[in-house]
């Protein structure tokens, strides 16, 4: 039976951005989205990172520093408990044509096809509005996360902690404690 996802971008929305991200020890959490995490993980949602990461394409960082980067994001998050379901790259420029760079959906129809997951009853967050742009585009609900606002996403959250206000008031959607 399919379940339900909180599609997370990366840079930005759960590590502080760098720009193109090629060393491993600069990744730092951003504050507040450990909890909002685990709590989505313990409502039997998946958790899944969604990302463009055109550095690859431009020739600005290898695909190896790429590997190196995600593995001490995921490696941070477990050292919380918290593990993702999957993890989904574009490595495509912008000038590229393609299904997977954000705004276009690929990414999350994979990962739905993939995990067997409810894109109706997902969520997807970003700091971007390409971010917003491929989760209504895939069918989900979204939060434009931080200073940016998107018209057209269904919540704009500037911290974790309105994340989970705005998750605990969504029918069906992860129950937060405050």
């Amino acid at each position: 039976m399919p379940r339900n996802a909180l599609f997370v971008d990366r840079d930005g929305t759960l590590i502080t951005d760098v720009g193109y991200p090629r060393d491993p020890s600069r990744v730092e959490l951003l504050p507040g989205v450990v909890p909002v995490l685990l709590e989505v993980i313990a409502r039997g949602w998946a958790l899944v990172i969604i990302g463009n990461q055109s550095g690859v394409g431009r020739g600005m960082i290898t695909a190896d520093e790429a590997t190196r980067v995600e593995a001490r994001v995921e490696a941070l998050f477990a050292e919380h408990g918290v593990r993702f379901d999957g993890a989904y790259f574009c490595f495509h420029g912008p000038a590229e044509t393609c299904r997977c760079r954000k705004p276009e959906p690929g990414m999350l129809l994979d990962a739905a096809r993939d995990l067997s997951l409810d894109l109706d009853g997902s969520v997807m967050i970003g700091d971007k509005a390409s971010d917003v742009q491929a989760g209504k585009a895939a069918g989900c609900r979204t939060i434009a996360f931080g200073a940016v606002v998107v018209a057209g996403a269904d919540a704009q959250c500037p911290t974790w902690e309105s994340v989970a206000t705005w998750l605990t008031g969504r029918s069906g959607a992860p129950q937060t404690p405050r």
